[in-house]
């Protein structure tokens, strides 16, 4: 490997939200994280895996086996009960490719005021949820990966509240904290997230493997 590679993190993510994340929970490691933004000849990836976990592989081997030089890969989402596990997989395309954080807040919402009727509509918490991450690590010189995962269970709220993080963290209501995700600090969110969670035991196999970020 180059010099430059081997200082760097590769996450294969354009998600500048991750990113944040990422290089927040890894500035132990006193490199800097690079996502496909600084890889533009890296295509976009299809996520058509049925898991979790198939997704981050393909996204980590793809780009890695592009690059000649290890990435890390997550892929994640948000699983509520009452739509029977949706978006699951889905999370980031729940209203259609291409779709903004809003626009999937909005039609989860409306999801579940659809099951809503005949029910409190005053109630203000909608529905038990998880967020789910799976992470892999792969590395091109040996084709072996590196995984782990994370959850945390939580609510949906009726009202978004919060100005941080992405995605459905404004609607996902943590009862321990009595606030969203998007109220926590960043160091509050890493410490209870399900990407949280999951970077933390990726750490730990880490270092007992002989892969090295």
């Amino acid at each position: 490997m180059s010099n430059r590679e081997d200082s760097v993190i590769i996450v294969a993510t354009r998600n500048q939200g991750k990113v944040r994340e990422f290089a927040h929970a890894l500035k132990f490691l006193g490199k800097p994280v690079h996502s496909m933004y600084d890889y533009p000849q890296v295509p976009e990836i299809v996520e058509d895996g049925e898991t979790f976990a198939e997704n981050a592989r393909k996204k980590a081997k793809t780009a890695g086996d592009l690059l000649g030089h290890p990435v890390l890969a997550d892929d994640s989402g948000l699983c509520v009960d009452k739509l029977n596990g949706e978006p699951g997989v889905y999370s980031a395309r729940y209203a259609g490719e291409g779709a903004a954080d809003e626009e999937n807040n909005r039609k989860l919402l409306a999801e579940l005021e659809k099951l809503q009727q005949g029910e409190d509509t005053e109630q203000p918490l909608l529905s038990t949820a998880r967020f789910v991450c799976h992470l892999a690590l792969y590395d091109p010189a040996t084709g072996e990966f590196t995984e782990a995962s994370g959850t945390v269970e939580g609510w949906i709220t009726s009202e978004p509240a919060g100005g941080g993080g992405f995605g459905y963290d404004p609607l996902f209501y943590l009862p321990s904290y009595e606030k969203t995700l998007a109220e926590l600090t960043l160091e509050e969110k890493q410490a209870v997230s399900h990407r949280g969670a999951a970077l933390r035991e990726l750490a730990e196999k880490l270092e007992q493997t002989v892969h090295k970020l």
